[in-house]
C-alpha cells in the first residue's frame, strides 16, 4: 500500500495567518530532484503537497507531472491561490484538493487571513468542484472559532465540499490553542450537525468509543518532508529524524527506526495502564511534546475533567481522502 508522504515544496505564502505552522524566515523551495530523491528512499502510496502555497514554487508543475507519471495519488492543500492558477489538466490529475477556510463568514475570514481571502477560497472550491474534483474545506480549531466549525461545515456543503478539522498545534506559540473545555465543546457542537466520515484524532476517537484501526499515521505510516529538507514523523514535530541530503534509496526502514520516529510512537508512562490506551495511544504525540512533554498525557485527555468525556457521532459516507491516514484529523459531512 505504501506510506503517506507529505511534501512541503515551499514555505512561501502570500498570506501570513496567525495559526500557520509553516517555517518562518528565509524562503525555502524543494525542486524536482529533491522530490525524486525522497521518492527513491520510501515506498510511497500517496503524496500531499502542503505547508506553503505551492504555486509560489516554480517546480510545482514538474513535480505534479512526475507524480502523475509514477501513478502516485496526490492531493494539494491551498488557500485558493494554487487551485485558481493551476491549469485544468493538472488539477484533474489530483486525487483530491483542500481549501483552507476557518470562519463561516467573509468579515471574520478576511479579518483573520486578509482582505479577499474568503472570496478567493470560495472561488477555488467552486472551480474544483465544477471540474468534478473531490474538495474538502479545511479549518483549524482555535480558541477563536471552536464554536463556529459546524457553520463552516455547512458552508462547505453548500459548495459541494466535505469538511476537515485539525486542532491548532502550538508550533510557534500557544495563543490560539483551545482550552480543554473549548476543545470538547467544539467537537460536541460539530458532531451535532454533521456526520462522521473518519477520525484519526486519538483522544476524540477514545471519546467516541471507536476502534483505533491504526489511528493517526504519524511515526507509523507517514513521513513529512519540509521545504528545508528535514524529514519528520509528523508535520508538527519540532526536530528532524534525518535530512533529505542523508537519504539513500531504500532508507525507509532505517528512518522509521530512528529515535524521532520511535519517540513519535511512544506511549506516556501515566497512560500505559489506562482503559483508553488501546484507542488513543496517549493522544497526539506532537501535541504532547509541544505542550507538556512527550511522556505526559495529551492535554485534551478525555479523562482529565470531572467525569469522562463521551461523544456521539452519526456515521457518514465512506470517502477515500488522502489526509485521513497521515495526520491527527477529523473529516465530516454536514447534514
Amino acid at each position: 500500500m505504501g506510506i503517506s508522504l507529505g511534501i512541503g515544496l515551499t514555505n512561501a505564502c502570500d498570506l501570513n495567518c496567525a495559526h500557520c505552522y509553516r517555517p518562518q524566515g528565509a524562503v525555502k523551495h524543494l525542486d524536482l530532484a529533491d522530490v525524486e530523491r525522497c521518492l527513491a528512499a520510501f515506498d510511497v502510496g500517496s503524496v500531499n503537497l502542503g505547508t506553503g502555497e505551492n504555486i509560489l514554487n516554480p517546480a510545482l508543475p514538474d513535480v505534479l507531472d512526475e507524480l502523475h507519471e509514477r501513478g502516485i495519488k496526490t492531493s494539494l492543500t491551498s488557500n485558493g491561490k494554487s487551485l485558481l492558477e493551476l491549469d485544468s489538466d493538472r488539477l484533474l490529475r489530483l486525487h483530491d484538493v483542500e481549501v483552507s477556510v476557518d470562519f463561516p463568514d467573509r468579515p471574520s475570514m478576511d479579518a483573520f487571513r486578509g482582505d479577499g481571502a474568503m472570496a478567493r477560497a470560495t472561488e477555488a472550491v467552486r472551480r474544483c468542484a465544477g471540474l468534478g474534483l473531490h474538495v474538502t474545506v479545511l479549518a483549524v480549531m482555535m480558541r477563536t472559532n471552536w464554536d463556529r466549525l459546524a457553520d463552516v461545515a455547512h458552508l462547505a456543503k453548500s459548495m459541494g465540499a466535505s469538511f476537515r478539522v485539525n486542532v491548532f498545534q502550538p508550533v510557534h506559540d500557544t495563543d490560539l490553542m483551545p482550552s480543554w473545555d473549548q476543545f470538547w465543546d467544539g467537537f460536541r457542537l460539530l458532531f451535532e450537525r454533521t456526520s462522521l466520515v473518519t477520525c484519526t484524532e486519538p483522544v476524540v476517537l477514545a471519546a467516541l468509543g471507536m476502534q483505533r484501526d491504526g489511528g493517526c499515521g504519524c511515526g507509523r505510516k507517514s513521513v513529512r518532508l519540509t521545504p528545508a529538507g528535514d524529514v519528520l514523523p509528523c508535520v508538527y514535530w519540532p526536530t528532524p529524524a534525518t535530512t533529505l541530503a542523508a537519504l539513500e534509496p531504500g532508507s525507509q526502514a532505517a528512518v522509521f527506526e530512528s529515535p524521532e520516529f520511535v519517540a513519535c510512537r511512544s506511549v506516556p508512562e501515566p497512560c500505559q495502564d489506562c482503559e483508553l490506551v488501546a484507542t488513543c495511544g496517549g493522544g497526539c504525540p506532537a501535541r504532547r511534546r509541544l505542550v507538556g512533554g512527550l511522556n505526559e498525557p495529551d492535554p485534551y485527555c478525555p479523562l482529565k475533567g470531572d467525569k469522562p468525556v463521551l461523544l456521539r457521532a452519526e456515521l457518514g459516507p465512506d470517502l477515500e481522502l488522502l489526509h485521513a491516514s497521515n495526520v491527527c484529523t477529523t473529516i465530516v459531512e454536514a447534514v
